[in-house]
């Protein structure tokens, strides 16, 4: 349950942001960037913060996972961010880089399950795709079709082209760029997972297997479509040929216009991805920086919200949205850290 705004004493806290923040800088609003996936359900959980409690509406923007990060990262400071959302976990060069920034104590938050669809409109065939056919659709290089040990750069035009069980239509998808979450995870989960069916890929060492899996192609098929998933939700339903990579709550947003493809045979329900059953399943996170709570107010009974059951449980109001909740014993310890402000140590990275 949301506390009504409380005194709070600052004066010890606030002199570790005197040093960098001017009094002219000082804010009373929450101060919330990052992923484009969490956005939607951070929006929900700041308007009703703003309309139950006596604390400004937080402010939110869609920066992209790793655009956020690194605002979070940059140092201490009311010019800086308060809470970061990821839909991917903080990296560990990241975490460095919020060290060596000054920021020192954060805690991480991970507040439930999602999974990366791939859909079109209703008006277009319903795909069923395995990760090595999504490989070979958006991949920079391939496996040579036409046999041998070597990769080529991507031939392929239509899906028929890839597997004569797809439709004939002109490979055209659109998905987020390099900064976001949503991003690394695809790359890591599908094009990683179809890379693996390769036997000549798979046998590279690392850093050659990570350069060809995740190397999406320039020449047209794929197109980087920005931070705004509803951009990409908007084509979709004007060009039955696009196919669009976003996370699942989009998708129930928009059931009765856009459908998702199988992969690997398995639909994306809140089951299948939860149990990750979906092969395309990952967490939401957000993160919080100790240095500005009880200097802006309001940051720990935001996060009390966010983490209540009312919120996030399985009957919280965040699962209208499209949410996937953690389990409740697994909710119940997240709760408890996020209330004693537990800091990483970056060893779980």
């Amino acid at each position: 349950m949301i506390k009504l705004k409380t005194a709070l004493t600052t004066v010890a806290l606030a002199g570790s942001i005197a040093a960098v923040s001017s009094p002219a800088m000082a804010r009373d609003t929450i101060s919330i960037v990052g992923s484009s996936t969490v956005y939607p359900f951070a929006t929900v959980v700041a308007e009703r913060f703003g309309r139950d409690t006596d604390f400004p509406t937080p402010k939110l923007e869609s920066t992209g996972s790793g655009g956020g990060l690194k605002l979070f990262c940059e140092g201490v400071g009311t010019q800086h961010p308060d809470i970061t959302n990821a839909s991917r976990r903080m990296k560990k060069s990241e975490f460095d880089n919020c060290q060596a920034n000054g920021v020192k104590d954060i805690t991480e938050v991970r507040i439930g399950a999602d999974g990366i669809v791939m859909a079109n409109s209703k008006e277009a065939p319903k795909m069923d795709l395995s990760l090595e056919q999504i490989f070979l659709a958006l991949a920079k290089e391939v496996p040579d079709p036409d046999g041998g040990d070597k990769l080529v750069a991507n031939p392929y035009e239509n899906w028929n082209e890839i597997d004569s069980s797809l439709p004939d239509m002109e490979i055209s998808v659109m998905g987020p760029p390099p900064t976001s979450g949503t991003r690394d995870a695809f790359v890591e989960l599908a094009m990683e997972g179809g890379c693996k069916e390769f036997e000549m890929i798979a046998d590279m060492d690392g850093d050659q297997f990570e350069t060809v899996c995740h190397s999406m192609r320039e020449d047209g098929p794929f197109i980087e479509a920005g931070e705004n998933d509803n951009l990409i939700v908007q084509r979709l339903t004007r060009d039955e040929e696009t196919v669009g990579i976003f996370g699942y709550s989009f998708l129930m947003e928009n059931s009765g216009q856009i459908q998702a493809a199988t992969i690997n045979g398995v639909e994306p329900t809140p089951e299948n991805i939860s149990s990750d059953k979906y092969p395309v399943a990952r967490s939401l996170w957000f993160y919080i920086k100790h240095d500005h709570v009880g200097v802006v107010p309001g940051i720990q009974e935001y996060v009390a919200e966010f983490t209540s059951e009312g919120t996030w449980g399985d009957n919280g109001y965040l699962g209208d949205v499209g949410l996937i909740p953690l389990p409740r014993e697994e909710r119940m310890e997240i709760a408890k850290r996020a209330k004693d402000l537990e800091p990483m140590t970056g060893n779980e990275l």
